[in-house]
């Protein structure tokens, strides 16, 4: 069986699961698009910019149409590698896109396109008067985090390790909206979550800001696949997403401006 007898097999199923962030217009003669569709394959944590990016990007490119499959970058990069159609990948760790490079599914060397830190997000109120990662801790009190092997887990094991800190964590979640979703429905006390996860959700939780983020820094990094079906559109999404007007939405939403910027 052919990795591209694989391809083709996925490439239905996979897309029965993307999210559409938003419909362009007629056809246009742009070399980004010329009417077909940009695939995106991009960390949860980067929903709600993403979303706000790729209806920014169709505007800009009438008749281009941008699909997003947001979920753990861990999961997007295995779809990936095994064949599920995508133009352009963006992971929350260099180490899950690792995992695509390493199968030779990136066209050229990935850049980074923001950074993201740790929170504690309680309710509201923060009522069990949660104050660090110490506190998480203590008996009785119920914490969510991602799994180890998710770029927001794994972010999560550093800092706890940084802070001299061993819990047992009441559950463990895929991706970071499953952890922030536990806090919501009050399922949970407190989950380790990003700071821009957070920030989406201040109507209803309140972010506890610890030292130790600043050893788990995460930085996330954006490359057009080598297999992609409209390269072009590729180029012109990540060049979009990376430009000025792109950083701002991002940091906006929480996000840090690469290092060389």
């Amino acid at each position: 069986m052919t990795v591209r007898w694989i391809r083709a097999a996925l490439a239905g199923a996979a897309a029965l699961s993307l999210a559409l962030t938003g419909c362009g217009g007629a056809d246009d003669e742009s070399t980004a698009d010329q009417g077909t569709t940009v695939t995106v394959f991009a960390a949860a944590s980067l929903t709600e910019s993403f979303t706000k990016l790729g209806k920014a990007f169709e505007a800009a490119h009438p008749g281009t149409r941008v699909v997003v499959n947001f979920a753990g970058s861990s999961a997007l990069a295995t779809q990936i590698t095994q064949g599920a159609p995508a133009d352009v990948f963006a992971a929350a760790s260099p180490a899950t896109m690792k995992t695509v490079t390493d199968a030779g599914d990136a066209a050229g060397t990935p850049a980074v396109l923001v950074r993201n830190q740790l929170v504690i997000a309680v309710p509201q109120g923060n009522p069990d008067r949660v104050g660090g990662l110490a506190d998480l801790a203590r008996p009785g009190l119920k914490v969510a985090l991602c799994a180890e092997q998710v770029p927001c887990g794994a972010a999560a094991k550093t800092a706890l390790a940084a802070a001299g800190v061993r819990l047992t964590p009441a559950t463990l979640e895929q991706d970071v909206k499953g952890a922030l979703a536990k806090v919501k429905l009050g399922e949970v006390d407190a989950a380790l979550v990003y700071r821009t996860d957070a920030r989406s959700a201040a109507a209803e939780l309140a972010a506890v800001e610890f030292p130790e983020s600043a050893r788990a820094v995460n930085d996330y990094p954006i490359a057009v696949l080598t297999h992609a079906a409209n390269p072009a559109g590729a180029r012109a999404f990540v060049d979009h997403v990376r430009s000025a007007a792109g950083l701002a939405v991002l940091t906006a939403a929480g996000f840090q401006a690469p290092p060389s910027q």
